[in-house]
This record gives structure tokens, C-alpha cells and sequence, in this order.
């Protein structure tokens, strides 16, 4: 399907639009957003984390999966969000199987790499709209700072945790990740 002109996109419509490109999409208040091409430090912080974050799922025996930038999280009903990483459980896998893979729960973990076209909306759009679905835990992986933010969920509210250099993430979903910050905006 192609974007109609001239007026808003609902939320089925979105589900159902194809440009012929490989760009991905997100929709902000049925407004299509088309996510620029990742560099090659964007993709190799979203490639570390997505193997450290899959070994720590599967060492602690969660029936979950991590997933990268191929899963949309539905923020309202007129955004949908692509994270560079996102968390899903069980329920959530089964529930996208044979659908449109946009998460209408929110998932435990949500993961955004900073770049310079996506500060405001790391930072600010995306901490409140994530924090409004109900999202546990996100991290802002920020390579432009040289810091890594975890925001976690209190009351409605996101409380933040900046780490940089050799500091130790410290996650409440994964507390026994012992990721660094310079491990995860430095990966080998």
C-alpha cells in the first residue's frame, strides 16, 4: 500500500504500508517517519547488545527474545515506535506470529541507540511515550555522549542512571549482565 496524500494515516493503514524501499517507518500521530540508515558504530553497539542480551535471557532460562529494530511498539493509537532493541516474552512472540509485528503490551526491555537526528526524540519523545505504555526498564545507549542512561519505572515516572567509562550497568530486568558502558559504546 501507498501512503495516501494529503491526510493522515490510521493505525490499520500503517500496518499494511509497503514503499518498495528498506527503509522502516515509524508513525507519529499518522504522520509517517522514515528511520535513516544506521552507521557502522550504530550497528555494531545494536549487534553486541543484541548477543549479550540473548546470552543473558538464555542463561537465565526467561522464555524470552530479544529482537532488533524488526518489532514496533504501538505507544498510542497513533504512534508506533521501531526500538533498536526490544525485550519480548512469550506471550508477546505468540501474539505477533502471524500478524503485524507491532506490540500493542508493552515489553519488559527497550533499547534506542542515539543518533544526531534522533537525540530529541530518544530523549524526550520516546522516554514519555514508553513510560506512558508501561515499559519497565529502557536504556538510552547514547555513542555521541559516551554515556549509557537506564531509566527505570517508578510510579509512572522514569528514574535514570547514567553510566560511562568502566561502570558497571546496573538493570533491574538483568542484574547479573555486567555490561560496561565502555564495553557497550566500544564493542569489539
Amino acid at each position: 500500500m501507498k501512503a495516501p496524500t494529503g491526510r493522515f494515516l490510521t493505525y490499520e493503514e500503517y500496518l499494511n504500508y509497503e514503499d518498495g524501499t528498506d527503509y522502516r517507518h515509524e508513525l507519529v500521530d499518522g504522520v509517517l517517519e522514515a528511520m535513516t540508515p544506521a552507521t557502522g558504530k550504530h550497528s555494531r553497539i545494536v549487534r553486541a547488545l543484541l548477543f549479550c542480551l540473548q546470552t543473558e535471557v538464555d542463561r537465565s532460562a526467561r522464555d524470552w527474545q530479544v529482537r532488533q529494530s524488526e518489532t514496533g511498539v504501538q505507544t498510542t493509537s497513533r504512534r508506533v515506535r521501531i526500538p533498536d532493541l526490544c525485550i519480548l516474552t512469550a506471550q508477546q512472540v505468540e501474539d505477533i506470529e502471524n500478524t503485524a509485528a507491532v506490540l500493542q503490551t508493552p515489553p519488559p526491555l527497550v533499547v534506542e541507540v542515539v543518533s544526531p537526528e534522533s537525540i530529541t526524540r530518544d530523549y524526550r519523545f520516546k522516554r514519555s511515550e514508553y513510560a506512558g505504555i508501561g515499559v519497565n526498564e529502557y536504556w538510552i545507549v547514547d555513542p555521541l555522549e559516551q554515556k549509557v542512561s537506564v531509566l527505570v519505572l517508578e510510579e509512572g515516572f522514569y528514574e535514570e542512571s547514567t553510566f560511562q567509562n568502566g561502570e558497571v550497568i546496573a538493570s533491574p530486568t538483568f542484574p547479573d549482565l555486567g555490561l560496561t558502558a565502555e564495553g557497550i559504546l566500544n564493542p569489539n
